[in-house]
């Protein structure tokens, strides 16, 4: 895959977040890494103190570095913020902040030399996994400890995560004809300072959560069959007459999905219910709202990925007079500018994640509201009172008790994510003796999305196998085509429970198959639904 600095798409970093994609630099970036890294390297050579060069870091951005000690400077400061603890990025997170952060580098407003960006790549197209420990981020100066670890790594001086087992960074980088990478000035900073780790966590969580939200839509489906709800509330009219696009989106998805259904043709004429529950009617509204969300943070994403996010920027060319052309270099000291040559460098702070922050915390209600109507939708099939099914799902009830505590997990389930979702960009600790005063606690606001994810896959699993126990309970009425694909593929696993039974491993055969996709490669065979959230 060519990497194309700036203009990666979401189906491109989706693929290199599966793996199997050596990436290749387009050469059309070469010229502008060169340029900036001219711009550093004339700084370094200078006698203004410049911030990232010759200065110290954070706090310490007034001690003044010699010449002599600026590749010190840059090792000691990878060293240094290699503090990272918890468990190991997983493999598809690492793949994402190699590719990512080598395609901001190659922007050319870095300064780093090409065989910085050849390094990651190399290391990537190796298909080799920094060991990257999980916590540590408060997400501004940049995901600082998770990507000093993965700098660590292609110094040699880390480690690397080979068959689940931590291995040292000098062995298989050897092993791998690698040679270790050897910083010049400015080269650590501009590693570790951006936002790739928690950007690369938010798109696992987005990749991740696209086969369990097309899971939700298809069992949602059938739990509106199974509990002879009517089709209505999908009709078009309605969702246009609001103009939300993910609403009217989803209604769409629900119309097809109950196409040709003999279960709701059986009762479309004599029904004496009004309306549906909200659980059921309501479901366009509240998961067309939910990827509305998810839609946005996709673009947010998408954006992030792109973008340039260390500190200080180059600017080869410095178009601070407005004309467009070269005007008098500046390398700033700190916050302000100072002249000198060889192009201008200005601190900023593209390195504060909080689009990021606020778009994992939107993807987090997101995905807990999917769990929680899911956890309603269970709720509503084993009451007797509205379903019209037998109490709890079971014919026998007393005796047994059918799916009574399988929706206790299931609203166990649900109120954890309600936790999880408390938004975290709200939160901020002032660090670094308080010069880095606000922070936007990205990274973990990414982070906790998976477990949340894991959870609604689970309620998922439930209703799933809750609503096909209520289809057994309208035979030999049919459900349309797709809805019976997708009783029969849970059928081939998970059994109809006719009495009491140990049921904890069709709930996690049920996840698996949630997690794994293959109800949303049912719902893909049907013809002319809408993306899901692949910005447009």
């Amino acid at each position: 895959m060519l990497l194309r600095p700036g203009a990666l798409s979401l189906d491109e970093l989706q693929a290199i977040h599966a793996g199997g994609q050596p990436l290749l630099m387009d050469p059309r970036a070469l010229p502008g890494i060169l340029a900036s890294a001219a711009v550093v390297r004339a700084a370094a050579e200078g006698d203004a103190a410049v911030y990232g060069v010759n200065t110290g870091f954070g706090k310490l951005a007034s001690t003044r570095i010699s010449e002599a000690d600026l590749a010190t400077l840059q090792l000691n400061l990878i060293r240094s913020h290699s503090v990272g603890v918890g468990a190991p990025l997983s493999p598809p997170v690492v793949r994402l902040m190699l590719a990512t952060k080598a395609a901001s580098l190659a922007r050319g407003h870095s300064g780093v030399r090409p065989v910085v960006i050849d390094t990651l790549l190399a290391v990537h197209n190796a298909g080799l996994v920094p060991w990257v420990p999980s916590q540590g981020s408060v997400g501004a100066s940049g995901d600082l400890a998770p990507l000093s670890h993965m700098t660590l790594a292609l110094l040699g001086e880390g480690a690397f995560l080979v068959d689940g087992q931590r291995r040292p960074a000098a062995e298989v980088l050897r092993a791998h004809g690698i040679a270790p990478l050897v910083l010049s000035a400015k080269e650590g900073l501009a590693l570790i300072n951006g936002t790739q780790t928690s950007t690369a966590l938010a798109l696992h969580a987005l990749f991740a959560f696209e086969p369990v939200l097309e899971a939700a839509l298809l069992i949602g489906a059938l739990t509106v069959d199974a509990a002879r709800g009517s089709d209505g509330p999908f009709d078009p009219r309605i969702h246009v007459l609001r103009g939300q696009p993910g609403q009217i989106d989803v209604a769409q998805y629900y119309r097809q999905l109950l196409a040709g259904s003999a279960i709701r043709a059986s009762h479309q004429d004599g029904d004496d219910r009004v309306q549906d529950p909200y659980c059921l009617r309501c479901q366009p509204q509240v998961v067309g709202a939910c990827l509305d969300q998810l839609r946005h943070a996709a673009l947010v994403l998408l954006r992030e990925a792109n973008a340039v996010t260390d500190n200080p920027l180059v600017f080869a060319e410095d178009g601070t007079a407005g004309s467009g052309s070269p005007g008098p270099a500046t390398a700033p000291s700190g916050g302000g500018d100072r002249r000198e040559t060889g192009g201008t460098m200005i601190s900023g702070g593209n390195f504060h994640a909080e689009p990021v922050a606020l778009a994992a915390d939107a993807m987090a209600c997101a995905i807990a509201e999917v769990g929680a109507i899911a956890e309603r939708r269970i709720a509503m099939l084993i009451d007797s009172n509205v379903s019209r099914l037998p109490p709890f799902l079971t014919a026998n009830a007393g005796l047994n008790s059918g799916f009574m505590i399988a929706h206790v997990t299931a609203a166990a389930l649900a109120s954890e994510n309600k936790s999880l979702a408390h938004p975290a960009s709200v939160d901020s600790l002032p660090t670094s003796a308080n010069q880095e005063d606000h922070v936007s606690m990205a990274t973990f606001a990414a982070r906790r999305l998976q477990p949340m994810i894991d959870n609604v896959a689970h309620i998922l699993a439930i209703e799933w196998l809750a609503a096909a126990q209520g289809i057994e309970f309208l035979r030999p009425l049919q459900s349309s085509p797709p809805l019976e694909a997708a009783h029969a593929l849970l059928r081939g696993d998970c059994p109809a429970m006719a009495q009491d039974r140990y049921i904890a491993p069709d709930i996690e055969a049920a996840a698996a198959l949630v997690h794994g996709g293959a109800l949303a490669r049912i719902l893909r065979t049907l013809p002319d639904l809408p993306a899901l959230w692949t910005p447009a």
